[in-house]
């Protein structure tokens, strides 16, 4: 992995809003004017994050009810991609509920848009989220959803950026392949809840910028009072050393942080341990990893 991945200092916003109405346009409206008001704050951010499941409700229930084909007419990719026009941004588009009309599957997707709002990347959540915590949470996305079976690590204007979805965040091999293909961050809108949250969420950041010296970038909605789910919040920026940089509290909030690239260069160069794998010992789990094509279909 190269010292250098990140090609200048990069302003970014993570705009935790309470997503989840029923009715997506208020949900589009919403995430409008917290992105608007980012840019307002700070005029020179380049690259916008959204929460998972940012335009509908998430549920197991409702994920096929609100899922749409990723074509340029559907509503959510209609938005998005004007949306980064807009402000000229790369925008991280949180993550949407997918239809493949070829199988009639559902996936929970994130899609990526450059600054003229041209889609240029979309991860399909690998991890599903299945989990039964005793006087916690249950909750069972592979009710309603499919795995995707692709990592995805893909070009911006500053470098690479590698694609996970909350609960791929605990399988720390997503993310030593986007590391390992010069990925200077690994970004994940994410919507921990109430139980896990506290449990790993800061935890699992720390981690995966520790394992790669590369910054990881969470995304969370805000929590909603009264809703079914109660998202955990706490969106944040871990840098290379595995300092949380910046965070926000749990209701709506936006997130500014700035990526150096002297601080990535600076942890490979005194703890050099992108340079001292044994591949020997153990496999390069980037070696004919199965990467995500990018393209809209």
């Amino acid at each position: 992995m190269s010292l250098n991945v990140l090609k200048s200092k990069l302003k970014i916003a993570l705009i935790q809003f309470a997503c989840g109405a029923p009715d997506k346009s208020a949900n589009f409206q919403r995430c409008k004017t917290f992105v608007a008001q980012a840019m307002r704050e700070q005029p020179g951010t380049e690259l916008v994050v959204l929460p998972e499941c940012f335009n509908s409700v998430y549920a197991a229930t409702e994920f096929r009810k609100n899922a749409e084909v990723v074509q340029e007419s559907s509503p959510s990719v209609k938005f998005l991609s004007e949306l980064a026009r807009e402000h000229q941004v790369t925008l991280v588009g949180g993550t949407i509920p997918e239809l493949e009309v070829e199988t009639n599957k559902v996936y929970n997707t994130c899609l990526v848009f450059d600054k003229t709002g041209q889609l240029i990347g979309r991860h399909r959540k690998v991890h599903l989220f299945d989990v039964d915590i005793p006087d916690g949470i249950t909750f069972k996305e592979s009710d309603s959803l499919s795995p995707g079976n692709k990592s995805t690590t893909l070009d911006v204007p500053q470098g690479k950026i590698g694609l996970g979805i909350c609960y791929d965040m605990r399988f720390p091999e997503i993310a030593t392949i986007s590391a390992r293909k010069g990925a200077f961050a690994m970004i994940y809108p994410s919507a921990f809840n109430t139980t896990t949250g506290p449990m790993h969420w800061h935890l699992l950041a720390r981690a995966r910028s520790v394992d790669n010296e590369m910054y990881t970038v969470l995304c969370s909605p805000s929590r909603v009072p009264g809703s079914g789910y109660q998202a955990y919040g706490h969106s944040l920026v871990c840098d290379p050393q595995g300092n949380i940089v910046a965070e926000a509290g749990e209701g709506e909030e936006i997130v500014y942080a700035e990526l150096d690239p002297e601080r990535i260069s600076h942890m490979r160069r005194s703890i050099p341990v992108t340079t001292q794998v044994r591949f020997d010992v153990y496999r390069d789990v980037s070696v004919d990893a199965k990467e995500d094509d990018h393209m809209l279909s």
